[in-house]
C-alpha cells in the first residue's frame, strides 16, 4: 500500500518551537577584522534563542504519538495469545504484522511485560501510557525526566528504553507506524470539533484567553491500539496530558476535566495561602467513605477539585452533580456552588476573581453547613450530561492581528512576521497592543541574527509597562545579551530583575534563576 506522508496535526491551537539561527560564515581578510565582535555577537544570539521556545506561548495539540503506538503495540503483541486476540480490526492487523516480521527481541519482550504486570487491567496498561508520556520520539526513547519527575506508576520501568528501541528497529515499527497514520487521521478528524468545542466552552466559562498559559502545554493524543472507550489523564511538570480511544463522543466530560485543572490548578497555587486559610474543614472530609485518601491528606486538592466539580456543574446546567461531589466528600462544594453564580454576573477572569472568591469563605458559616451534611458511602457513577455551549468569545481587532503575526512567526516566515509586527506598532495606538508588538519584533529581530536590533526592541518593549511574562522573559533575553558580550554584572542584574517580576511564568524563572547560579562566584 502507498506510504502517505505525515499529515499536519489538528490545531487546538499550538505553538511551533523555535530554532536556533544558522551559521555565518565570515570569508573575506576585512572581515576577520570583526570578528571578536562577531563572535559576541553570535554568542548573545545563541544563548537568547536557546530561550525562545521555552517564551513560546504553548496551549495543545490534537494528535497521535509514535512513543505511545509503539509501546501499546508491544503492549498488545507481548499479552495477547490465540485465544485472546484483539477484536478490533487494526490491532488485529498490527499484530499480525509484527508476529510476520519475528523480531528477536519479542521472546524478551513477553518476559518483560510478564514481570512487571499488575493485578489491576487498568493499572497495568496505565503504567505503560505514563512511561509514554514522559519518553522522546523513537528510535532512541531517551527518557525527557529523570528522579521525582518521572511519573510515580513508570517509575519501576525505568529499563523499558532499551528494549523499545531495540523493538523500534527489528520489527521495523516506523514502517508500520507510517502505514496506520490514515486511519489515525481520521479519527483526529472525528475528536477535534469535540475536543476544540470542549476547550472553548471551558475558556468561554473561565474567561481565559485562547492563547494558553505561557510555558505550559495541554495535549491530547488519540491512541487506537489501547482498548476503546479509555482515558488516561496525567500531569507531569508544567504539561497536562490526555489519551483517550474511540469512539470520540465517549469522555468528552473527562477532556474537559482535566482542561479544567490545566486552566485552575496553577492559579490554586498562586493563591494557595487563601485556601489554606480555611483548611480545618477538612476534618469533615475525613468523613466521607467514598472519598479517595489523597483527597483527604492534601487541602489544597480537596480545594481545587471542589471547585472544578462546581464548576462543572454550573457549565453542565445541573444542580445534582455539585450535590453528588458534595455527597461525596469534596466539602468546599457547597460554597463554590454558591459563589460562582455572582462571578458569572460580572466580568473579571476568573483568574482575577478567584482571589475574592477565596477571602469570601467565612469558615464559620461552612463549618455550620457542613455538619448536616449526609456522606456517601460509595462514588456515584453516572453519565455526563451535555455541556450547555456558552457564546463564543469575540476577538478584537488587536487579538485578530497579534494572532496572525504570531503564527507568521511561529510558521517561520520572519520577514512577513516582521511586516505584520511593524504594522501593530504603527496602527494600533493601545500600550499593551503596542507593548506586544515590539516584543514580537524583538524575537524576529534575535532569529534573524540581528542582536543590536533585539536588544533595542526588547528595551523598547520594557518602556511600554509589559505584563510580566513580557517582562520577565525580556529582562531574561537581555541578560543572556549582556552574558554573551562579557557583561556579568549587568546579566546578573537583568536575571535578578526578572526573577523579582510578580507573576512571572515558571519557565523564565527558571532561566533567569540559572542565569544567577552560572554567573555568581562560588
Amino acid at each position: 500500500m502507498p506510504i502517505p506522508g505525515r499529515a499536519s496535526p489538528k490545531q487546538i491551537p499550538t505553538a511551533c518551537n523555535l530554532h536556533p539561527p544558522g551559521h555565518v560564515t565570515i570569508g573575506s581578510k576585512a572581515a576577520k577584522l570583526h570578528l571578536a565582535r562577531i563572535s559576541a555577537s553570535l554568542a548573545c544570539l545563541a544563548l537568547l534563542t536557546a530561550g525562545l521556545a521555552s517564551a513560546a506561548p504553548e496551549q495543545g495539540t490534537l494528535d497521535y504519538n509514535p512513543v505511545l503506538f509503539t509501546v501499546m503495540a508491544a503492549f498488545d503483541v507481548a499479552k495477547a495469545t490465540p485465544q485472546n486476540m484483539p477484536a478490533d480490526p487494526l490491532r488485529a492487523a498490527v499484530r499480525q504484522e509484527i508476529l510476520k516480521r519475528n523480531p528477536a527481541c519479542l521472546k524478551d519482550m513477553r518476559s518483560w511485560f510478564f514481570q512487571h504486570r499488575k493485578d489491576d487491567p487498568a493499572a497495568d496498561l496505565g503504567q505503560y501510557v505514563s512511561w509514554a508520556l514522559a519518553i522522546d520520539p523513537p528510535p532512541r526513547f531517551t527518557p525527557r525526566l529523570i528522579g521525582m519527575d518521572v511519573p510515580p506508576d513508570a517509575q519501576a520501568l525505568s529499563g523499558l528504553a532499551p528494549l523499545m528501541a531495540t523493538f523500534w528497529e527489528q520489527a521495523n515499527m516506523e514502517d508500520i507506524y507510517k502505514q496506520v497514520q490514515p486511519a489515525y487521521e481520521r479519527a483526529l478528524a472525528q475528536f477535534q470539533p469535540l475536543i476544540a468545542r470542549t476547550v472553548l466552552e471551558a475558556n468561554g466559562y473561565t474567561r481565559n484567553p485562547t492563547s494558553g498559559y505561557m510555558g505550559r502545554r495541554f495535549q491530547v493524543f488519540v491512541e487506537l491500539l489501547a482498548p476503546s472507550s479509555q482515558v488516561h489523564t496525567r500531569s507531569i511538570k508544567d504539561d497536562y496530558f490526555v489519551v483517550v480511544t474511540p469512539p470520540a463522543e465517549a469522555h468528552m466530560d473527562d477532556v474537559r476535566h482535566a482542561y479544567l485543572h490545566y486552566l485552575i490548578d496553577p492559579l490554586a497555587t498562586k493563591f494557595s495561602e487563601r485556601f489554606i486559610r480555611v483548611r480545618g474543614l477538612i476534618d469533615y472530609a475525613q468523613a466521607a467513605p467514598a472519598l479517595d485518601d489523597l483527597y483527604k491528606d492534601d487541602f489544597l486538592l480537596l480545594g481545587i477539585e471542589s471547585l472544578i466539580k462546581s464548576v462543572e456543574a454550573r457549565m453542565a446546567r445541573q444542580p445534582s452533580k455539585a450535590q453528588e461531589a458534595i455527597a461525596e466528600g469534596f466539602v468546599l462544594t457547597p460554597y463554590f456552588s454558591e459563589a460562582l453564580p455572582a462571578y458569572e454576573k460580572q466580568e473579571v477572569a476568573l483568574r482575577m476573581y478567584l482571589p475574592e472568591m477565596l477571602d469570601a469563605i467565612d469558615l464559620r458559616k461552612e463549618d455550620k453547613r457542613l455538619q448536616g451534611i449526609q456522606f456517601a458511602k460509595t462514588k456515584v457513577v453516572r453519565m455526563a450530561a451535555p455541556v450547555a455551549k456558552p457564546a463564543e468569545p469575540q476577538k478584537t481587532p488587536q487579538e485578530i492581528a497579534l494572532e496572525n503575526a504570531d503564527k507568521l512567526y511561529t510558521g517561520r516566515d520572519l520577514d512577513l512576521a516582521r511586516e505584520a509586527y511593524l504594522k501593530i506598532v504603527r496602527v494600533f495606538d493601545d500600550t499593551p497592543t503596542k507593548c506586544r508588538g515590539y516584543f514580537g519584533l524583538a524575537r524576529v529581530a534575535a532569529l534573524k541574527n540581528e542582536p543590536e536590533s533585539a536588544e533595542q526592541l526588547f528595551r523598547k518593549t520594557l518602556e511600554l509597562s509589559p505584563d510580566a511574562y513580557t517582562r520577565s522573559w525580556s529582562e531574561v533575553y537581555l541578560g543572556r545579551l549582556a552574558e554573551g558580550y562579557g557583561e556579568k554584572e549587568k546579566a546578573t542584574q537583568h536575571y535578578k530583575t526578572a526573577l523579582a517580576v510578580e507573576g512571572a511564568p515558571p519557565g523564565a524563572r527558571q532561566a533567569a534563576d540559572q542565569g544567577v547560579q552560572k554567573l555568581t562566584p562560588r
